[in-house]
């Protein structure tokens, strides 16, 4: 069965899971947790992410995101790319270094935002790295002792977190605290690691007792939320789709009138494109500019994108062809 496309979008709340080939560690010592934190500092203020929660453990990692202005690839892409590149020249390996591609599960804030974040800042307890909540307080591979003020972490987003229990930063952190010690002793939360119909309801009596109401069960396995939020994801995602591919049959028009009129023209496109500066070439320019704005409705800045020169340039060139008809 074809994987389905990864639902991402600016601002949309993100449980990302990454894991080793098959269960190998992705951190051998503590100079790469070190650098592996560094690496996710730069990335979120080269794109926008707001990294909410996250913990990172021998062989896996979890983050809590809000995406940036340009989604969660970029800033996953480089993050996992640049760790793969230099743990594999460290250990002197080759080959991939993480199991499939990342697993991202787009999250429902409410109710779900305060439970994932206690859910991964728990994973070092759960698993025995540290012995209580004090030690987890001291840990410095996941946030939560950034969100207790026992750590910093200039690049953590801390505020929107505390403000869901209090605008006042001390009993904040107490309210935060409580929910932490009222979680310690729960295990595994499947519901929290995966989306899907019966996680995000809870379990098979919630989707028996909502199929025999004949409610509408609207779920897809890559997001954890109730019917309505994914509903909503959907159809966001859908238009998302149908722009992308009004996009790419743009490209493909303006490539095809290039490639048919450099030919016609006796010129190679990639002159043209290059924005090279010959009299034939420029002519032909204004000719592809004039045809793409009139006859197809291109902007004029994607325009110049194709055409190798400013869009200023493309301006001037179109009225100066256009001039010189009329005088003709």
């Amino acid at each position: 069965m074809p994987r389905q496309a990864r639902l991402d979008a600016p601002g949309i709340l993100h449980h990302v899971m990454v894991r080793g080939i098959e269960g190998c560690p992705i951190f051998l010592d503590d100079q790469d947790r070190q650098d592996f934190v560094s690496r996710i500092g730069e990335l979120v203020e080269m794109t926008g992410t707001k990294v909410l929660a996250w913990t990172l453990m021998d062989n896996h990692l979890h983050l809590l995101i809000f995406s940036g202005s340009q989604g969660i690839s970029k800033f996953m892409r480089c993050l996992l790319t640049g760790h793969a590149v230099r743990y594999n020249l460290k250990y002197h390996r080759s080959g991939h270094l993480f199991q499939n591609r990342y697993k991202s599960i787009v999250c429902e804030e409410d109710p779900y935002l305060l439970e994932l974040v206690r859910y991964i800042h728990l994973n070092p307890l759960r698993a025995g790295i540290v012995k209580g909540m004090e030690e987890l307080d001291r840990y410095p591979w996941c946030g939560h002792g950034v969100l207790t003020g026992r750590r910093k972490n200039d690049w953590q987003e801390t505020e929107y977190v505390l403000k869901q229990f209090s605008e006042e930063r001390g009993n904040a952190i107490r309210g935060y605290r409580k929910l932490m010690e009222e979680g310690k002793q729960q295990g595994r939360r499947l519901d929290l690691v995966g989306g899907g119909l019966i996680r995000s309801l809870g379990g098979w009596s919630q989707v028996l007792s909502l199929r025999d109401s004949k409610k509408d069960l609207k779920h897809d396995a890559r997001i954890l939320g109730g019917g309505d939020f994914v509903q909503d994801i959907l159809r966001d995602a859908d238009r998302s789709l149908r722009r992308q591919l009004k996009l790419g049959e743009r490209r493909r028009s303006i490539d095809q009138v290039i490639k048919r009129m450099c030919e016609g023209g006796g010129i190679r496109e990639e002159e043209l494109r290059n924005g090279g500066q010959r009299r034939k070439v420029s002519r032909l320019r204004a000719k592809i500019s004039s045809h793409l704005s009139h006859e197809l409705g291109i902007p004029m800045a994607e325009i110049a994108r194709h055409v190798g020169v400013c869009g200023s340039a493309v301006i001037k060139a179109i009225q100066k062809m256009e001039s010189a008809d009329q005088d003709s």
